[in-house]
């Protein structure tokens, strides 16, 4: 048993597969030696033990609680990671993560007071830290709003009964866009609910997590109402699905010599956006840690979530990370 890839140095077992909804799953992993990490970071994992392929997936467990390291992972239909380890990995096999990673913590985030604001996978990392905040930190207000389509995609659901019931400082709003049963409310977050779940939405900490429009919504919802840029923190799941979508605002993408104009939608990245078109493109971590997909935009409109391997100088120049980077208008690479 060798190690496939230097950024991933931690052998761990599968202990046991559950299966969460009808497309997640959550992996149960054993770790024979001390794996620090902080409630809300996630892990590169290696795909097929390759040095290559490397996917990145939130830790949903809670360190110093959860008896296992667990990652919970949507299967995709054309998701090279996530079909091998939620319908070919077994319990026994090893796989191998990368230390941990990511600034979307409570722990490097502390307040008395949080809004936690989650739709589908996005919450995830929500579930890691409400549970690591009940138990340490048992005076913290904690109110959640997690978004799904149906009640049947609820992920954690008998988790999250049993943590509220025990835990009355932790309130949890259900939301469903689709047929929405007793204990939901029907449709996508609003002004409104976010009022009525945190009247005093300005004065808390906010962390929020899940697909690209969601967050763009959330984000002008929350600074809408009050809440300070400083106050409001995100983790964003991106995936080239999320191209598949024909309601989006379109953009253009324009790639240098020859000229080549590509249309995709607004608030994508520019890594989903590079793979949907077949365009080459090098990824291993796609978290914004490995440096690999580093991509020079000569103009346009986006915003980065990750810097970390870019000097001052590769900024300056427009270079970015393609997998942390959010196309919000017509953009023109080198």
């Amino acid at each position: 048993m060798s190690q496939p890839s230097p950024l991933c140095p931690n052998p761990m077992q599968v202990h046991s597969l559950q299966q969460e909804t009808a497309d997640v799953w959550t992996l149960n992993l054993i770790n024979n030696d001390f794996y620090p990490y902080q409630p809300g970071q996630f892990a590169l994992v290696s795909i097929r033990d390759s040095e290559d392929t490397l996917r990145a997936y939130t830790l949903s467990s809670s360190p110093g609680l959860s008896p296992f390291i667990s990652i919970s992972v949507r299967c995709l239909a054309d998701g090279l990671g996530s079909r091998w380890l939620t319908q070919e990995v077994k319990p026994g096999q090893t796989l191998w993560l990368s230390d941990a990673q990511g600034e979307f913590s409570c722990v490097q985030h502390p307040s008395d007071s949080y809004l936690m604001l989650a739709a589908g996978c996005g919450v995830t990392p929500i579930m890691s830290m409400c549970r690591w905040l009940v138990v340490n930190k048992p005076q913290c207000d904690i109110r959640v709003i997690f978004n799904v389509r149906t009640p049947a995609d609820v992920i954690f659901a008998e988790q999250w009964q049993r943590l509220c019931a025990a835990h009355p400082q932790l309130q949890l709003t259900l939301m469903a866009e689709q047929d929405a049963q007793p204990g939901f409310l029907s449709g996508r977050i609003n002004e409104q609910v976010l009022q009525q779940a945190a009247p005093d939405i300005a004065s808390r900490t906010v962390m929020t997590c899940g697909p690209a429009p969601y967050m763009q919504q959330v984000e002008q919802l929350c600074l809408g109402l009050g809440v300070p840029t400083a106050n409001f923190h995100q983790e964003q799941f991106h995936t080239s699905a999320q191209l598949d979508d024909g309601k989006s605002e379109q953009l253009t993408l324009r790639i240098g010599q020859p000229l080549r104009e590509f249309h995709v939608p607004v608030g994508s990245t520019l890594l989903a956006a590079l793979e949907a078109h077949k365009l080459p493109v090098n990824a291993a971590c796609r978290a914004g840690v490995c440096g690999s997909c580093k991509t020079r935009i000569i103009d346009g409109q986006y915003t980065t979530t990750s810097t970390m391997t870019l000097t001052p100088a590769e900024i300056e120049q427009g270079y970015v990370l393609a997998c942390s980077c959010q196309l919000q208008g017509d953009v023109t690479l080198a």
